[in-house]
């Protein structure tokens, strides 16, 4: 089990990668420059679990597209 993303992670998340969907991927480290790119989020922790959470965002898209 792992933790549960705040509301704030999530809008956040979701807004980025409704707008940006063609420059993330499925690797963490390319999806942390892009949301840095993006968003002036001072905390580095922050940054990272938003990107995280894009990256797990996009493994699942790219799942259901598998199984479609």
């Amino acid at each position: 089990m792992g933790r549960i993303k705040t509301l704030m992670i999530k809008n956040i998340g979701e807004k980025l990668y409704r707008e940006h969907k063609d420059e993330f991927t499925t690797e963490f480290e390319k999806n942390k420059e892009v949301v840095k790119k993006y968003v002036d989020i001072p905390s580095k922790k922050l940054r990272n679990i938003v990107a995280g959470y894009i990256t797990r965002l996009k493994k699942m898209e790219s799942k259901q597209e598998q199984k479609s």
